[in-house]
């Protein structure tokens, strides 16, 4: 009997441990895993280290921020119930607009001659001042009108794109100043996103922004209740998420040193992709931006890893696809032992 209860003893704290365990934690260990397998299998058929390559990692996170930084938008729509389906278009949208208020004077076909050499605070302001706008206008239209997330925030995708081929009709906008450019060189678009994630993270688990947030996805009437304006919350969400694929897109064409109205082409998925695969419920209530930004960095790491494997660009978007789709159903059997417990 003592034994057993000496048992009881050493195994208690060890059962609170595993219960305080993260719920991260088991996204971080895929992230683990992934790279070893990518690890292994470089020493077999490429006959070189795939961690041990600084150049390559880099890239990878390179290439990742600008997708963080949508998905940490896409995060806060989803943790409401919600889709964004237009973050992508939003992003080339910007990227126009943005770049052609960066124009250096020395450029000889720039699209206003009279505002070139611009404070780069001009253009990156009206980047994500015009992504914020159709944030608020999806908000708006759902939050008033009562469309489905995902048809307003389709019909926005499409006028967006819309916009940005108008805008220059399909001419790239180049030229930028170094000034503007600076934002996109080095680390600086990384250390924008762990900016964006670590001001979000501590907005959505310690301010009422957060508890509103989580409220509405966790169950709306409730919410509403309870004195939340929902209406008014929902709107300021979409809003934020917006000016988030604004500042992306800033980012983006700051990074190419140019913009074209096909940039952000499918982000809107990879960065949905990330939110569920960092453990957000697409029913709403449940998501962190800690799990975002592991499952941004796992994407990574898996675009990498195919390329470093050499493997054709078409099989990648059906791997990446069947992820998504795996993401979903772990997501649909985890809802289904909470509701059990």
């Amino acid at each position: 009997m003592d034994t057993n209860i000496a048992a009881h003893r050493t195994t208690a704290p060890l059962a609170g441990a595993k219960r305080r365990m993260p719920p991260e934690f088991n996204i971080f260990l895929v992230l683990i895993g992934i790279a070893l397998v990518y690890e292994i299998l470089g020493w077999l058929f490429v006959g070189q280290s795939f961690l041990m390559n600084s150049q390559r990692l880099t890239i990878m996170i390179l290439q990742v921020s600008v997708i963080g930084i949508i998905a940490v938008g896409v995060t806060q729509v989803i943790i409401t119930g919600g889709i964004d389906l237009s973050s992508g278009s939003v992003v080339g949208m910007t990227a126009m607009i943005s770049a052609s208020f960066a124009q250096a004077s020395t450029w000889p076909r720039a699209l206003y001659p009279s505002l070139t050499d611009l404070p780069a605070i001009v253009p990156i302001g009206i980047g994500v001042g015009i992504g914020f706008v159709a944030g608020f206008i999806n908000g708006q239209l759902i939050a008033r009108t009562k469309i489905p997330p995902f048809i307003a925030t389709l019909g926005m995708m499409v006028s967006a794109r819309g916009v940005s081929k108008w805008y220059t009709k399909g001419q790239p906008v180049s030229g930028l100043t170094e000034e503007f450019n600076f934002i996109g060189t080095g680390i600086w678009p990384v250390v924008v996103f762990l900016v964006v994630a670590l001001i979000f993270h501590i907005a959505l688990r310690y301010t009422r922004y957060g508890k509103f947030t989580y409220a509405i996805g966790a169950n709306v009437q409730a919410a509403r209740v309870s004195g939340i304006n929902v209406e008014a919350h929902l709107v300021k969400v979409y809003a934020i998420a917006g000016m988030l694929a604004g500042l992306a897109g800033v980012v983006t064409a700051a990074r190419a040193q140019t913009a074209q109205a096909g940039m952000g082409v499918m982000y809107e998925l990879d960065a949905i992709a990330a939110t569920v695969i960092g453990g957000t419920s697409l029913t709403g209530g449940v998501g962190r931006v800690t799990g975002t930004v592991i499952g941004t960095v796992i994407l990574g790491v898996m675009t990498s890893g195919f390329t470093f494997l050499r493997v054709d660009a078409y099989y990648q978007e059906i791997v990446k696809g069947m992820i998504i789709i795996a993401a979903v159903v772990a997501d649909v059997y985890r809802q289904k032992g909470r509701k059990k417990a």
